[in-house]
């Protein structure tokens, strides 16, 4: 029968496991080593994600801040615009108010003239009238009296600039 040697190293369980460990801790070692980089990448990338986000909020802060000054100088434009606008408005109105009573006096002064002027002709027209001895007016065109032409047909008098 043969006989088994129990100092060789293949018959050994020890050492059988001892060298089947070699390429496997060969690999953990690897294994342990791309873990690492893979850690201090991870953790780099961490800090540029933090980095960045930091630095957008920053420009987000300041745009925020930018376009809260352009809608305050925005809001005051608006307001000084409505308050020149209302001021314009309340002139247009005085002047609209002032420019109806200038009329309305224009319009009663030129009534005023016309009655006066109506009453002067009348009396031209009635002294016509016994002139002529008719009872019935003649016409009379292109009479010059006071810078008016006047003409009277009918009795009826009219007053032309």
């Amino acid at each position: 029968m043969a006989t088994v040697d129990s100092t060789s190293p293949a018959s050994d369980p020890i050492s059988l496991a001892k060298e089947n460990l070699k390429p496997m801790n060969g690999r953990l070692k690897e294994l342990q080593e791309s873990r690492a980089e893979l850690m201090y990448r991870l953790q780099s990338l961490k800090q540029d994600l933090h980095n960045w986000k930091s630095k957008l909020d920053t420009h987000v802060k300041i745009y925020r801040d930018e376009l809260s000054e352009v809608k305050k100088s925005l809001n005051d434009e608006v307001e000084q615009l409505r308050s020149d606008f209302q001021g314009l408005r309340t002139t247009l109105q005085q002047q609209h108010e002032d420019l109806i009573f200038s009329l309305r006096n224009a319009g009663l002064e030129a009534a005023l003239r016309n009655e006066q002027m109506t009453g002067e002709h009348k009396a031209i027209d009635h002294d016509a009238d016994n002139n002529i001895g008719d009872n019935q007016a003649g016409s009379i065109d292109d009479s010059i009296t006071d810078g008016h032409k006047v003409g009277a047909e009918n009795g009826d008098i009219k007053a032309e600039t």
